[in-house]
């Protein structure tokens, strides 16, 4: 029987069908991490550009900042959060004393004399100083692993070495990592090692916080490589529904065919 257009209509449903079998088959794109933002204790504003399902092996992430005290130096690295009024340590990829690894960012418009040349000054002056870096963010180093049970890292800012103990800049924005390379996701908010560890950056420059400076930068290495994305059945399973496309086309041409070849003359 024809259908009201005028088309067979055991024809249109059978290419309805193979059409509707064939988007099934097609895979989902993969998701895009999410970024994510805080406010600090002082109304500052930290925005990152990816903060969920990070590939373990390492991305380059943004990192903006502003409402900061340009009085006062900062850390921008990704590190242990132990939890409020506690300083985020051990941090991942250890003291980037070259400022080449990207592992951590030193933010000061006025730092010690030898920190001229390594340290990137603030945007703006007073209390609206901004940032923008980019932070290298990988799950785990020799010394830590963010994939742990119990452990959550996280962004963040802190007031550099010239400003021990105050938390006034400090503000965290918690990140998770997808399972691509054998990592899984971060949990919980205990320390992975002990908490007297070291600072991110210019604590080595210093040397007056002891061993523990030596203890992150021999955690320092390479970044690993990206992981890949995307799924190795994208091409079979895409071949196969353009597949059941085409037999579809031709089973809704063929029973048009057959229909004309046996109406009635007009």
């Amino acid at each position: 029987m024809a259908s009201a257009s005028g088309l067979p209509g055991h024809g249109v449903g059978c290419f309805l069908a193979v059409a509707s079998a064939s988007a099934l088959l097609l895979p989902a794109a993969p998701a895009a991490a999410a970024g994510g933002s805080a406010t600090g204790p002082e109304g500052q504003k930290l925005t990152v550009s990816a903060s969920s399902g990070l590939a373990a092996a390492g991305e380059t992430v943004a990192v903006t900042g502003s409402g900061y005290n340009t009085e006062k130096g900062i850390y921008v690295a990704f590190c242990v959060d132990n939890g409020a009024g506690k300083t985020p340590t051990p941090c991942v990829g250890g003291v980037d004393m070259s400022g080449e690894s990207g592992a951590s960012v030193w933010v000061s418009s006025n730092p010690p004399s030898y920190g001229e040349g390594l340290a990137k000054p603030y945007g703006g002056s007073g209390h609206k100083g901004t940032f923008s870096v980019s932070l290298k963010v990988r799950a785990k180093d020799a010394n830590t692993d963010c994939t742990a049970a119990g452990v959550t890292c996280a962004v963040i800012t802190r007031n550099d070495h010239t400003r021990g103990g105050d938390q006034s800049q400090t503000v965290r924005i918690p990140v998770t990592f997808g399972t691509a390379g054998g990592a899984g996701t971060g949990t919980g908010g205990a320390s992975a090692t002990p908490s007297g560890a070291s600072t991110p950056a210019a604590t080595a420059a210093t040397g007056a916080t002891g061993t523990t400076g030596a203890t992150e930068a021999s955690g320092s290495g390479s970044d690993g490589s990206m992981a890949s994305t995307g799924s190795d059945l994208a091409l079979p399973l895409g071949l196969t529904a353009a597949g059941l496309v085409a037999a579809g086309t031709g089973t809704w041409f063929w029973a048009r065919r057959r229909r004309a070849g046996t109406s009635p003359a007009n």
